[in-house]
C-alpha cells in the first residue's frame, strides 16, 4: 500500500510537547473504502496524531498524507474529508434542518443534500423538531451529519460514541457501519476495545504515543493465545501452585483468586497432573481464549519489555 493509494499514511510522526512525547514515531497506512478503527486506552494519543493529520497542530517531526495529500498542505485535502473531533455547537432552539441549513451558509456548501444527509444518519423523519428534543444519541447523529455536508470521501471522527448509552452506540455503530458499506473511508477513533471489534476490519493500535499493531483485525485476533484458568481449592495453594508451574518453564500470571497460565506453554492436562501430584485440589480448570483486549495488553506489555532491554 503507497501512500498515494492510501486513505491516510503517517511515517515515523511524532510529536511533542515539551519534555512530553505524545506521539512517538507512528508509522502505518490505512485502506480506502470501510471502516478502520484507531484504538488506545485514553491520553495514548488518538486525539493529538489525527489533529495532526488534519493540520490543526504541527508535526514535532516524520511526514503523513491525507488522500496523497501532505498533512502540512491541509487546504490540498480538507475539502475532500469531513471531521467530527469535538461535538460541534448544536443550537438547541433550531431544528435539525435549520441546524444543517445554518452550517451550509457558513461553510458555503451546497444545501441540497440536507435531506439526503439527514436520510443517512436515520434523523429525516426528525428533521422539523427541534434539536432540545433529541436524545444524546440524536444529537451525536446529527454531529455526524454535519461532517457529511460537504460530500467527504473520508470521515475522521474522534471518539464518537464517548459518553453514549448503549442504545446510542449501537446507532452510531450501525450508521458507521452503513457508510463505510457505501464507500466512505471512515476512521474513527475510541477506546472501547470491544466495540471497535464488532464495527470494523482494520485496525491500527497505540499505546503511550507508540504503535502497537497494525492491520486487517483478523490477523490481529489470530495472535491470540489459549489461556489456562486454575483457581485452586484453597486461596493459600495459589503461590505454591505458581512456583510449581513456574519451575515447569510455564507463563503463569496471578489475579485476584486464580493463577493464568499461557496455554501455548503447556495443556490444561500437564497443570491438572502438576497440581494433583502437589496435593492441590483445583475448584476450577478451564480454557479460555484471549480477547481482543487481552492481546492488547500482552502487546502492549512485550512493548514495554522491549522498550525497557533497549
Amino acid at each position: 500500500m503507497t501512500a498515494e493509494s492510501s486513505a491516510i499514511s503517517v511515517d515515523n510522526l511524532t510529536k511533542h510537547f515539551g519534555d512530553f512525547k505524545a506521539v512517538e514515531k507512528l508509522t502505518f497506512d490505512i485502506p480506502q473504502n470501510g471502516v478502520v478503527g484507531f484504538v488506545g486506552p485514553n491520553g495514548a494519543g488518538k486525539s493529538t496524531t489525527i489533529r495532526m493529520l488534519l493540520g490543526l497542530i504541527k508535526a514535532t517531526s516524520g511526514t503523513g498524507s491525507v488522500l496523497g495529500h501532505p498533512i502540512n498542505k491541509p487546504s490540498a485535502f480538507t475539502k475532500k474529508i469531513g471531521a467530527l473531533i469535538e461535538s460541534p455547537a448544536l443550537y438547541k432552539g433550531l431544528t435539525g434542518a435549520d441546524n444543517l441549513r445554518l452550517f451550509t451558509k457558513l461553510r458555503g456548501l451546497n444545501a441540497n443534500v440536507i435531506d439526503e444527509v439527514l436520510n443517512t444518519v436515520g434523523l429525516y423523519d426528525r428533521r422539523d423538531d427541534r434539536v432540545a428534543t433529541y436524545s444524546l444519541g440524536m444529537k451525536q447523529r446529527l454531529a455526524i451529519a454535519i461532517s457529511l455536508l460537504g460530500e467527504p470521501e473520508l470521515l475522521i471522527l474522534d471518539e464518537p460514541t464517548n459518553g453514549l448509552d448503549p442504545a446510542g452506540i449501537i446507532e452510531i455503530r450501525e450508521l458507521l457501519r452503513k457508510l463505510g458499506q457505501n464507500g466512505k473511508t471512515v476512521f474513527v477513533s475510541s477506546h472501547l476495545l470491544s466495540e471497535i471489534e464488532r464495527l470494523v476490519e482494520h485496525v491500527v493500535l497505540i499505546n503511550d504515543g507508540r504503535l502497537v499493531f497494525s492491520g486487517q483485525l483478523d490477523d490481529l485476533l489470530l495472535q491470540a493465545s489459549h489461556i489456562i484458568r486454575v483457581r485452586p481449592e484453597n486461596h493459600e495453594d495459589i503461590s505454591k501452585l505458581q512456583k510449581l508451574l513456574g519451575h515447569e518453564d510455564m507463563e503463569v500470571e496471578v489475579s485476584t483468586d486464580s493463577i493464568l497460565i499461557d496455554g501455548n506453554s503447556t495443556s490444561s492436562v500437564e497443570v491438572d497432573r502438576i497440581a494433583h501430584q502437589s496435593g492441590i485440589f483445583l475448584r476450577e480448570l478451564r480454557i479460555e481464549k484471549e480477547t481482543l483486549e487481552d492481546v492488547f495488553i500482552r502487546l502492549t506489555r512485550k512493548q514495554v519489555t522491549q522498550g525497557d532491554s533497549n
